[in-house]
């Protein structure tokens, strides 16, 4: 069973500015998120008895030092793997920055675009590195907190989801989803 999480609002999301692997900073609204996702995860029996696995990148870190503070001595451990999907030399910047380099890169948005910059990683690159981590978290119950197109690929790969229903999947930052016996559930705070 995984518990999925996506990292609280950041100051890069409250202004609609494209992270990947780069990082900004928890905005109040995003630490108050995830904190009360800890304590809901802090409510649920099996969730006592999962590790604790993030990405290393300093937004989702955050969230789980967050999280794990209401598990008492709870460690967390961070995999590259995680990391959310590297958009190349767009990392920084917002929708418009990019249109402009790219004209019609958003056109019949289904979210492929995120795999078709200039220097970033490619879909099979991206969900490959999923992939093995998802395959890495089958044999315990885990926590896992990463980033937006992470939670969308790692789901689709989960339910065998067709690449463009799962690029169109939410990404909600206010709730969870859990994921065990073939199933997602969504969970709020």
């Amino acid at each position: 069973m995984i518990y999925l999480v996506r990292h609280g609002e950041t100051e890069f999301n409250r202004v609609r500015r494209y992270q990947g692997w780069l990082d900004s900073p928890l905005t109040e609204a995003g630490i108050a998120q995830a904190q009360a996702i800890g304590r809901r995860l802090a409510q649920l029996p099996d969730a006592w008895t999962a590790a604790i696995v993030a990405s290393p990148i300093g937004r989702a870190r955050r969230t789980a030092e967050l999280i794990a503070a209401e598990f008492v001595g709870r460690e967390i451990a961070f995999d590259d793997r995680l990391r959310e999907i590297s958009i190349g030399s767009w990392d920084g910047l917002d929708r418009d920055e990019i249109a402009a380099r790219s004209p019609g890169i958003f056109d019949g948005y289904d979210g492929s675009w995120y795999f078709n910059t200039p220097d970033g990683e490619t879909y099979d690159e991206f969900a490959g590195r999923i992939g093995d981590c998802l395959a890495a978290l089958t044999d315990r119950p885990a926590i896992v907190v990463t980033h937006g197109v992470v939670t969308r690929v790692l789901r689709g790969i989960y339910a065998n989801l067709p690449r463009a229903e799962a690029l169109r999947l939410p990404v909600p930052q206010d709730r969870f989803h859990r994921l065990s016996g073939g199933r997602i559930e969504e969970i709020g705070a």
